[in-house]
């Protein structure tokens, strides 16, 4: 057995009706990340300077000594690239969510007062601005727990999301865990919110950026000019706006730094896009906590009825053994193979189930064949079919034959295992009689390699209809 835990599938091309209130056709949220005052310093008791996103491409950290240079470049992100960029968002009543470090903000009061005065939501963004990757576990909730206490006590009230950034492979689980965040944003991985059940426990899942991002200012091949920046970013709002306006509306999250985009140069820039939002109709500018909210109602967390991946082996093959007509070898298989969040739904068990089926020898699938029975047979007559295969042939009304279309079935029948070996088979739900009639025709004058791929064809689409009924 394995399982592979990554979901893939997302809402597989089909997302839901985000609803965004008054009929928007995007949500667009900005996010400030404050982190100054939180960076690796040995101020701070860490062993070494800070190294990363910064004026200073490709900085190495220096270790047991302060970086003149680099804290002067995290100070100027407090003392004039917040107020620049606050004002800017204040001025055109636009909300904010901060993604705020527990011990950055301990050191800025004059910016939480900002904040706050401006109703801007303010999550955590944990305890320090360091590197969790290598953190042990029981650390790194000890660390969760003291960002919860010393934000509560520096903001006056508990954060309600969370995202660390530099995480760690435990960062999420550990947050579900907790259970005291309405979201989480440590992913990337969709232009919409979606629930994940981690640690147990549903958890609901915001998505952040890291392409429309003034990071990229300080990263190699990123963004050199404001132009750049403010470029890309109108071409993410077209592109989203667009898809909302066909009537699929998505999220936008823009991620910002005060000590990035906060220079001059770059604001500039920064404050063109802003304006550009606003001359849209039907845009709604919301807090991350707004949306989590407006997605718990609107998109409430649901249980999945099925969970194959989730499945130990015997309700696995007591579920999908029958999909394929008395192969439970088949679902064995398959429960054996790779399994995971993508194959709990029609398509993915379908594709894991005949996957199986395709890598099977010429002789087991010829079994798989042979253990179907004929169109309107003896078996069908004395009602000793299966319960699927019974519906499926009643569905097609072979179960209500005329004298002489009996007959006609009968000796079809027996023409084409004659030629063949094995029964003709058809997913009767994608004909009617007629169509069956013509088919049974026309696939008398193949080859048998032909034939052979064409039953094991219908074979799968049978048993792809067998699963849309399990999962409805």
């Amino acid at each position: 057995m394995q399982r592979y835990s990554r979901d893939m599938s997302g809402y597989a091309g089909q997302p839901p009706a985000a609803n965004w209130p008054n009929g928007a056709k995007i949500a667009m949220q900005f996010v400030l990340n404050y982190e100054e005052g939180g960076e690796n310093c040995i101020l701070h008791g860490d062993a070494a300077s800070e190294a990363f996103l910064s004026e200073i491409v490709g900085a190495a950290a220096w270790e047991g000594q302060r970086h003149w240079n680099m804290e002067s470049i995290y100070e100027y992100g407090a003392r004039a690239g917040f107020w620049r960029l606050h004002d800017m968002f204040t001025a055109r009543d636009m909300p904010v969510t901060v993604y705020g470090v527990a011990t950055a903000l301990a050191r800025s009061p004059a910016q939480v007062a900002a904040m706050l005065d401006a109703d801007w939501e303010i999550a955590s963004h944990g305890l320090k601005w360091v590197e969790h990757k290598d953190m042990p576990e029981a650390e790194e909730r000890a660390q969760i727990a003291e960002a919860k206490r010393l934000h509560t006590a520096v903001t006056g009230s508990a954060p309600k999301g969370w995202y660390t950034g530099r995480c760690s492979e435990n960062t999420v689980r550990l947050i579900a865990e907790d259970g005291s965040f309405d979201y989480v944003s440590d992913t990337y991985a969709d232009d919409l919110p979606y629930w994940t059940d981690v640690a147990e426990r549903p958890q609901l899942v915001i998505p952040y950026t890291l392409d429309a991002n003034d990071m990229r200012f300080a990263t190699p091949q990123g963004f050199n000019t404001g132009e750049h920046f403010y470029t890309y970013l109108k071409d993410s709002f077209d592109t989203l706006y667009a898809e909302g306006v066909a009537g699929a509306p998505k999220m936008m999250s823009i991620g910002l730094h005060c000590r990035l985009v906060g220079r001059p140069g770059r604001a500039a820039a920064f404050a063109r896009f802003l304006d550009y939002v606003a001359s849209h109709e039907d845009v709604w500018v919301a807090r991350r906590a707004d949306i989590a909210a407006h997605w718990a109602v609107e998109h409430p967390y649901q249980a999945p009825k099925l969970q194959p991946s989730r499945m130990d082996a015997a309700t696995f093959v007591a579920t999908f053994g029958g999909i394929f007509e008395h192969s439970a070898w088949i679902a064995e298989r398959a429960y054996e193979a790779e399994l995971g969040p993508a194959h709990d739904s029609v398509i993915g068990i379908h594709a894991a189930l005949k996957t199986q089926f395709r890598l099977a020898s010429e002789d087991e699938r010829l079994g798989v064949l042979t253990a179907h029975p004929d169109l309107a047979g003896k078996l069908a007559q004395a009602k000793r079919l299966t319960a699927e295969s019974t519906g499926e042939q009643s569905s097609a009304g072979l179960d209500a034959l005329t004298d002489a279309e009996r007959q006609t079935f009968t000796e079809l029948n027996a023409a084409y295992v004659k030629a063949f070996g094995f029964p003709f088979i058809i997913a009767v739900r994608d004909h009617d009689k007629a169509s069956i009639l013509a088919a049974f025709h026309a696939r008398l004058t193949n080859s048998r390699a032909q034939e052979f791929a064409q039953a094991c064809h219908q074979v799968e689409r049978i048993a792809f209809h067998r699963l849309k009924d399990l999962f409805a």
